[in-house]
């Protein structure tokens, strides 16, 4: 049997059931008047033990570029926000982070008070000889290695603030900590990224974590430069998870290149199921939303793009034997998931990935509104 190199990940979107996401939005979110079209939240972060209002919060939606920092008196706002299911995440420094998820209608304005609890904030080790420095310096590149990964644009990708970072590394499992946002910039991508990581570990084989990014575009310094990440990001997009996904819910594998099977393990000796894939999606509790349902191993197939020299390094293969395409599979972690519009695993922790879609992480990941210029899909 093969082994094969996993995933497993939190992805940003809701971890709600639909009372609770109706819960939730009865008694969070106030609706005043909006602009047509998107949605506004405005709000104010407040210290949940004084009630005084904390300057330089962040606020942002979860895996996109909307986001902001509250000003003096804790006030926030953010405009534009696509309609649809997004979680609101808002951090600071010294206090425990919120999560507020909710779906989002169009033209309506939503008003969040948010109180924070003060935490304390547990700093790693000191590195204070060369011994320690090496070893520090050693779990770093390790860390950068699973969490970023191993692609092109990977290689591109570099944690500006490591030192808020730490680590511990027993009994076969190695996880990381981080005491401040990762800022993390990828130049083959052209995204500055703040990434708060909530968990990190490396166990058997399985990489999990769990944290919340927002992005920011880069400024290009000319034309050339912004027409190389636009095609970056472009391949970084066809063919990822994301994708996948989406061709599932607008009904358009075939033409978008994915083609999927089944199997009842990872043993490539196993016999492989014809699927169709209309049968993966079944409806959600909201229109948004669709839940992905199927048994064992789904195989799925990029026809339009071949693997990457690195993958072979990356499974460990002496050799590399060139294939005209990339092949991954995914496995529910606990039965059927939800999908929202965006592309994006609902459930925390829904999905385990192998193959490509492992190979490519954080070093490919980019705003879940990216999509490339003719796009056929909502």
């Amino acid at each position: 049997m093969n082994v094969w190199p996993t995933r497993c990940r939190r992805n940003i979107a809701l971890g709600l059931t639909k009372a609770a996401v109706v819960a939730w939005c009865l008694g969070n979110l106030l609706p005043v008047a909006a602009q047509h079209g998107t949605a506004t939240i405005t709000g104010a972060v407040v210290d949940a033990q004084t009630g005084l209002p904390l300057k330089h919060a962040h606020v942002f939606i979860a895996s996109s570029m909307i986001g902001t920092a509250t000003d003096a008196t804790g006030a926030f706002q953010l405009s534009g926000v696509p309609a649809g299911a997004h979680r609101l995440f808002i951090s600071m420094v010294g206090y425990k982070s919120a999560e507020r998820d909710s779906l989002f209608r169009a033209g309506t304005a939503y008003h969040v008070p948010v109180q924070l609890a003060p935490t304390v904030v547990e700093m790693g080790e000191v590195v204070v000889n060369a011994r320690k420095a090496r070893r520090w310096q050693r779990q770093l590149l390790k860390f950068e290695r699973m969490f970023l990964g191993e692609t092109d644009n990977a290689a591109s990708a570099k944690i500006l603030n490591p030192e808020v970072l730490s680590f511990t590394s027993r009994w076969g499992k190695f996880t990381a900590s981080a005491a401040e946002p990762l800022v993390i910039e990828n130049t083959a991508l052209g995204y500055r990224m703040q990434y708060f990581l909530k968990e990190f570990e490396s166990s058997g084989g399985t990489i999990k974590w769990d944290g919340e990014p927002l992005f920011t575009e880069l400024e290009p310094d000319s034309a050339e430069q912004a027409a190389m990440w636009e095609a970056n990001r472009r391949k970084a997009f066809q063919g990822s998870l994301r994708h996948y996904l989406l061709a599932l819910r607008g009904g358009r594998w075939v033409e978008e290149g994915f083609e999927t099977s089944r199997r009842l393990s990872l043993d490539q000796s196993d016999q492989r199921f014809r699927v169709d894939p209309a049968t993966l999606l079944r409806s959600g509790p909201t229109l948004q939303e669709k839940e992905l349902v199927f048994h064992g191993y789904l195989e799925v197939t990029y026809v339009h793009e071949e693997e990457d020299r690195a993958y072979a390094r990356w499974l460990g293969q002496s050799s590399w034997y060139a294939s005209n395409v990339q092949r991954s599979w995914l496995r529910l972690n606990d039965g059927p998931t939800l999908i929202d519009q965006a592309g994006e695993v609902i459930d925390p922790y829904g999905v385990i990935v192998y193959g490509y879609f492992a190979f490519e992480r954080i070093g490919d990941e980019m705003p879940k509104e990216y999509r490339p210029d003719n796009w056929h899909m909502p």
